[in-house]
């Protein structure tokens, strides 16, 4: 495979982009957004300068990029098709019946979609499957694949190739395993935000000063696992599973999404970070990232085993 299709260039589109052409492919861009191609090449800029420094050997030559007026030019001869527009279930099933009707016929479609199942996605006669990544797209590897089985199959080769790492769900499901999560986190945040309890910049402290550095190199239930101490997994749901049952979380209850909490937490955030643009921020985030998967490239162990297999398979320049 060579030639990669995007449609959609906003900062999830634009992610992909560059993780096909950092890796030698030649990548095609339909949006109709007068922007795009700026904004797109803001995010290769930023992409330019990270994901090599994960590496020590070379990349592949960077691929060519082209942005094309219609859809229809973008798609032809592709090999993979990435939707990447808004999440809009009428949208995404007009944009599908499109690249449909001009994509080669053996091409992955893909979906960015973050919550809509395949199902619903090809209730019109698509026959895409999701492949969910996460911000940014060229560091991160987590993939998420759902639909059918040789599909996800053929395009989890193809992500290993680009050095990501393809989760294939066993089922599907609204917005799959990772978001599922996060949106767990994003509720009880709401809730302690609104509730006066703590602001979005202490929130945000006791995730990366605590549980976040533990997550990144184990994930949860590993990290139960140890706190189970030498007992393990059994003796640490023995002793918190009691909890389930205490008022710890407000998960069955959502706070009311209403202005005066957008506006709480709107400005809690700009009083955070507001003093760095969003490029800096993008930056920051970039730096810190590679850092982080350097250091568990060393040891192989989560992310960074990810990234020491994909740069095993470079070629020694």
């Amino acid at each position: 495979m060579s030639r990669a299709a995007i449609i959609g260039g906003g900062v999830i589109g634009g992610g992909w982009a560059a993780r096909f052409l950092l890796n030698g492919w030649d990548v095609a861009v339909f949006d109709p957004d007068p922007e795009a191609a700026r904004k797109i090449g803001a995010v290769l800029d930023n992409a330019r300068r990270a994901l090599p420094a994960l590496y020590d050997r070379a990349l592949p030559s960077e691929g060519g990029l082209s942005y094309c007026p219609d859809l229809a030019e973008a798609v032809a001869g592709a090999d993979w098709v990435q939707e990447s527009v808004p999440e809009r279930l009428e949208l995404k099933h007009r944009v599908l019946a499109q690249i449909m009707a001009a994509a080669p016929e053996g091409a992955i479609i893909g979906s960015s979609t973050s919550g809509f199942k395949p199902s619903q996605l090809n209730a019109e006669g698509a026959r895409a499957i999701v492949a969910h990544p996460f911000n940014p797209v060229y560091l991160l590897p987590l993939v998420e694949l759902v639909g059918a089985p040789e599909v996800c199959a053929r395009a989890a080769d193809t992500l290993r190739a680009l050095g990501m790492f393809p989760l294939t769900l066993r089922k599907e499901i609204d917005a799959h395993i990772a978001d599922r999560l996060l949106e767990a986190v994003w509720r009880e945040s709401l809730w302690l935000v609104r509730d006066g309890i703590a602001t979005t910049e202490e929130i945000d402290e006791a995730i990366r000063m605590g549980f976040g550095l533990r997550w990144a190199q184990m994930g949860l239930f590993e990290t139960y696992r140890i706190a189970g101490g030498e007992a393990g997994m059994r003796h640490f749901l023995d002793q918190f599973g009691p909890a389930l049952q205490w008022p710890w979380t407000r998960l069955t209850d959502v706070p009311d999404y209403d202005d005066a909490l957008v506006a709480l937490i709107a400005g809690q955030s700009d009083a955070q970070s507001g003093h760095m643009g969003i490029r800096d921020l993008e930056r920051l985030r970039d730096d810190n990232l590679v850092a982080i998967l350097r250091a568990l490239k060393q040891s192989g162990s989560g992310a960074g085993g990810v990234v020491a297999a994909h740069e095993a398979a470079l070629p020694e320049s």
